[in-house]
C-alpha cells in the first residue's frame, strides 16, 4: 500500500483539515483545520481539537499517537480481525500500516460523518445478504486463526469500521442503513434475540433507543443513528472526547454528565444520561465502557441513542464505568450522583423506581 505523509479530513463535502504524522519517534498525529472550516464549521472534538487555527499535536497515550475523534473511525475487535485477514490475503500486514494508511482504508465508509482522502476503502456491497452464510463464515474466522473464507472481501465491504468484539455487518433495509450483529465466541445461540428483547425493554424504561428488529428471528439489527434523511451525522464517543482508554475502567458516569453540561447545557440531556445509567445498573450491563457512549452533532450536541445494551458479567462483577466512584453501585450511588449534577432527588427517585418495576416484571 502506498505510504504518504499527510491526508485530508472531510465532512459534508468540505475539507475539515489535514492530518499528518510528526517526524519524531515514535510518530504522533498533527492536525490543523482549514481556513474554510474555521470560518463556517464547528469543533469536531471540542475538548481536544478546539476550533482554532494553531497546529494540534496528539499525545502518544492512549491511542498510540492518534487523536480520539479519529481513533473512533478505526475498527477494533472484529473489524480489526477481518481487515487484517483480508489484507494478509493481499500480501499486506495491517500491523505495519501507519495511522494515516488505516484511516484511508476507512475512507468514506466509517462511522459518523468524517471521511478520509485519499479514499482507499472498499465500497459497500449492494443487495440483501445471506445472513446464515455470512454468520457461518464469521464463526469459522473466529475459530480458525488461518481461515480466510470465500466471502472475506464481502465481510470487509459490509463491515465499514464498526467497533466492538461481536461480528457485524452493515446492510440496506427499507431505504435505510442498518447494523446487524452475529454471534461472537462464547455467545449463546439466542444472543440476538436477547439483545433485541433488551432494546424493547430499554424503550419501555424511557431510554432513547434507535429502531431495532430481529432479522430471521435470530440476528439483532439496529438502524444507524449516524445516518439521517439529509446524510451523515457527526459522532464522537466518550472515549474519543475524553481521550479515555475504553479497554479498561477509566471513567465515571459523572464524566458523561459533565460532557453533556459543557456541550449541550440541556437538562433534558442529563435525564437521558440518568435513565441510561439506571438501566445499565438495573439489568447488570457491566460492559458499559467509554466507547459505548457517544455524542452526536447535528447543529447542536446531544447524547446519541443508546446501544450495546445487554446483561453482561456475573452478579458482583464491576461496572466498567463507575457510578459516584463506585464500580459496584447501588441506588444510593445513583441518587448521590443525581444530586451532584443538579437533578431533583424526588424526580430521580421516582424515575428509578418506575424503571426498576418495569425491569423486575420483565425479568420474572
Amino acid at each position: 500500500m502506498i505510504d504518504f505523509d499527510k491526508i485530508e479530513v472531510w465532512m459534508h463535502g468540505m475539507q475539515v483539515g489535514q492530518l499528518a504524522l510528526t517526524p519524531s519517534r515514535p510518530s504522533v498525529c498533527a492536525f490543523q483545520y482549514t481556513s474554510e472550516w474555521l470560518s463556517s464549521g464547528f469543533s469536531i472534538s471540542p475538548f481536544e481539537l478546539p476550533l482554532t487555527s494553531d497546529l494540534k499535536i496528539a499525545a502518544w497515550q492512549p491511542f498510540a499517537g492518534n487523536f480520539g475523534v479519529f481513533a473512533d473511525s478505526l475498527p477494533d475487535g472484529w473489524g480489526q480481525l477481518v481487515l487484517h485477514r483480508y489484507l494478509l490475503s493481499k500480501g499486506v500486514d495491517s500491523r505495519n500500516l501507519s495511522i494515516l494508511q488505516l484511516l484511508c482504508l476507512v475512507g468514506s465508509n466509517g462511522r459518523g460523518a468524517l471521511e478520509y482522502r485519499p479514499d482507499h476503502s472498499l465500497r459497500n456491497s449492494a443487495g440483501f445478504p445471506d445472513f446464515e452464510r455470512l454468520a457461518a463464515e464469521t464463526e469459522a474466522i473466529l475459530e480458525n486463526d488461518r481461515f480466510q473464507g470465500e466471502h472475506l472481501e464481502e465481510l470487509v465491504q459490509r463491515g465499514g469500521s464498526p467497533g466492538g468484539a461481536r461480528p457485524k455487518i452493515f446492510i440496506d433495509y427499507e431505504g435505510a442503513e442498518w447494523l446487524v450483529k452475529f454471534r461472537a465466541r462464547g455467545d449463546g445461540i439466542d444472543v440476538g434475540k436477547r439483545e433485541y428483547e433488551c432494546s424493547l425493554l430499554a424503550k419501555k424504561c424511557g431510554v432513547e433507543m434507535p429502531e431495532t428488529r430481529l432479522f430471521d428471528d435470530k440476528w439483532f439489527g439496529v438502524k444507524r443513528f449516524d445516518r439521517s434523511a439529509t446524510g451523515k451525522v457527526h459522532i464522537v464517543s466518550a472515549s474519543g472526547l475524553l481521550r479515555a482508554d475504553y479497554t479498561f475502567p477509566c471513567i465515571d458516569y459523572l464524566h458523561l454528565f459533565e460532557i453533556s453540561i459543557r456541550l449541550s447545557h440541556s437538562v433534558e440531556e442529563l435525564w437521558k444520561i440518568y435513565r441510561l445509567m439506571c438501566f445499565n445498573v438495573l439489568i447488570g450491563n457491566r460492559d458499559d465502557h467509554a466507547r459505548n457512549f457517544s455524542f452526536l452533532y447535528d447543529g447542536e450536541w446531544c447524547l446519541s441513542p443508546a446501544y450495546d445494551l445487554l446483561p453482561c458479567g456475573r452478579e458482583g462483577d464491576y461496572h466498567t464505568t463507575s457510578v459516584n466512584d463506585n464500580p459496584l453501585p447501588g441506588f444510593n450511588d445513583i441518587l448521590q450522583l443525581a444530586r451532584r449534577v443538579g437533578l431533583p432527588e424526588a424526580d430521580a427517585t421516582r424515575v428509578y423506581n418506575e424503571m426498576k418495576e418495569i425491569v423486575v416484571n420483565a425479568l420474572q
